[in-house]
């Protein structure tokens, strides 16, 4: 299931998981555990310096703010045995933080962060690794929006990027692991997240892009792809909108995210592959899962 793909500028991506088919949420689950948390580092060197690094970083920037994250833990893929039967994903998610992030995953050091495994999980398991989100979206005249980010964001400044973000902890209540021990419990906040997975893609497209939700269709999910530089794993889904790319190019002006990008781009496919030597990594792999699904529609 995993592809490791090298690009120009050292911005590789591997594809940790890929779903062509697309999947509803009917067929995404998630498992919200702290098994999935991240696992201290055992030098206690590195530990000390995801706080030397934070408190540097928000003296340069009194407005960052720490909020919590889902941590990608893992996935567990059942095809099924049945032909009829449809495929099914359970995500495993766990719970980390920006600061931890910025520390870990962000850390001009983040490599010794990593345990040398074939296993990704394994490998990963002292990073903060928040689950982010990425949407593919086409416009009615069969166009796919992309942003030109802010040259003022952290990451990336100036690349083009698919609209996205992250999910939530607290858009379903969750601060913490506590209060989520009993049986039902579990199997409703498991249910809340898996939902969010879905909610929040449609929250950063209207928020981002301007388009209103009711112009989009229901996301499917089509894999997670993860940049080699920093293992930033991102989950990417693809969306219709019912509008026409001029039409959204009039509600961009006035986006409630905005200023998170200079431009909107409307592209053909042609022009996506020419632009896709200026995106991260983890983009890069969402590119790659969407003509995944593109060339499995044209082979039916």
């Amino acid at each position: 299931m995993e592809e490791k793909i090298s690009c120009d500028g050292g911005h590789e991506f591997k594809l940790l998981l890929s779903c062509p088919s697309g999947l509803s949420p009917s067929q995404v689950s998630v498992v919200f555990d702290e098994a999935y948390d991240r696992i201290p580092h055992s030098d206690s060197s590195l530990e000390h310096s995801i706080s030397e690094i934070w408190d540097a970083r928000v003296q340069q920037s009194s407005s960052l703010y720490n909020g919590t994250k889902f941590r990608y833990g893992g996935y567990n893929f059942d095809v099924g045995n049945d032909p009829k039967q449809q495929p099914h994903v359970s995500l495993q998610l766990g719970l980390t933080d920006y600061r931890t992030f910025v520390g870990t995953n962000l850390s001009p050091i983040w490599e010794r962060y990593l345990v040398p495994s074939e296993d990704d999980c394994i490998q990963c398991q002292h990073t903060s690794s928040p689950l982010g989100n990425g949407a593919v979206v086409e416009t009615s005249d069969k166009k796919i929006l992309v942003l030109q980010r802010s040259n003022k964001v952290g990451e990336f400044p100036g690349y083009f990027v698919f609209p996205g973000g992250h999910p939530e902890p607290q858009e379903v209540g969750i601060i913490s692991h506590e209060g989520f021990q009993e049986l039902n419990q579990c199997r409703t906040i498991n249910n809340k997240v898996s939902q969010e997975m879905f909610d929040s893609i449609v929250r950063e497209v209207v928020e981002e892009i301007g388009a209103p939700a009711d112009s989009l269709s229901s996301p499917i999910f089509i894999g997670i792809s993860r940049r080699v530089m920093n293992v930033r794993p991102t989950a990417f889904f693809f969306i219709k909108c019912n509008l026409q790319s001029d039409e959204i190019q009039q509600l961009y002006s006035s986006a409630q995210d905005g200023f998170e990008s200079t431009q909107l781009y409307a592209v053909s496919m042609s022009d996506l592959e020419n632009m896709a030597s200026k995106m991260p990594g983890c983009h890069r792999g969402g590119f790659a899962l969407y003509k995944l699904m593109v060339k499995r529609k044209l082979s039916m």
